[in-house]
């Protein structure tokens, strides 16, 4: 646990959920203008992006709060005994306002209705998967990069650039970035109504992902 007060705590996971955000939504907004209707391009320009600002938010912010940034992390800490019930709640509500807040920055600098929801087709069992499987991917790589004291925002940066192409759902991996990405009509966006099998997805995984840590932790 950072020996950073609990301000500097929340004031990190505020701004790092919130650049991360505006990365996703904004890079998003970017290549869907500048592709001229090339998905895949549009989908690897968003990737370049928000991998690289996971690398530097990680590393700028990890000293401070753990850079969090994301709920289904803070639940697999606060299930480890690393942060307290108070804690873990004020983590997650800031999250997911300073995601929203980064989405609303976003359409901001591109001009665009601040206020918006998505209105893009994410749901089905292969959507579901993906995220269980993203989430899985994304706490072990935490979990385990940690243990080996290897550089973890270089990991998480790299699994989640990999991680949007080999998931169907493009892994948000991420709730609060679920709740955020349905109040944006752009390339990244989500229908509202599907972001709970979304974070339901997410939950799982992550659970699932400090199951399978225990288990190794415990035979190694």
């Amino acid at each position: 646990m950072s020996k950073a007060p609990r301000s500097a705590r929340l004031l990190a996971e505020a701004a790092g959920t919130a650049f991360l955000l505006a990365t996703v939504v904004g890079s998003g907004i970017m290549a869907e203008t500048l592709s001229g209707g090339n998905v895949a391009l549009a989908l690897l320009a968003n990737t370049i992006a928000t991998g690289a600002i996971l690398v530097v938010l990680i590393s700028a912010f990890g000293p401070i709060s753990g850079a969090h940034f994301n709920p289904a992390v803070t639940l697999v800490f606060r299930l480890r005994g690393e942060i307290g019930n108070g804690e873990a709640l004020a983590f997650v509500a800031v999250q997911i306002v300073s995601g929203i807040i980064g989405v609303w920055v976003a359409h901001l600098m591109f001009d665009q209705t601040v206020i918006q929801t998505s209105v893009n087709v994410r749901t089905g069992p292969g959507q579901w998967v993906s995220e269980a499987v993203a989430t899985f991917g994304l706490i072990a790589t935490i979990l385990f990069g940690i243990r080996a004291k290897a550089n973890v925002a270089m990991m998480v940066g790299l699994y989640i650039t990999a991680a949007y192409w080999f998931t169907a759902s493009t892994s948000f991996a991420n709730p609060a970035v679920t709740i955020a990405r349905s109040l944006t009509d752009s390339f990244s966006g989500i229908l509202p109504a599907h972001a709970p099998g979304f974070i339901a997805a997410q939950i799982v995984g992550a659970v699932a992902a400090l199951a399978f840590f225990r288990m190794v932790r415990e035979n190694n």
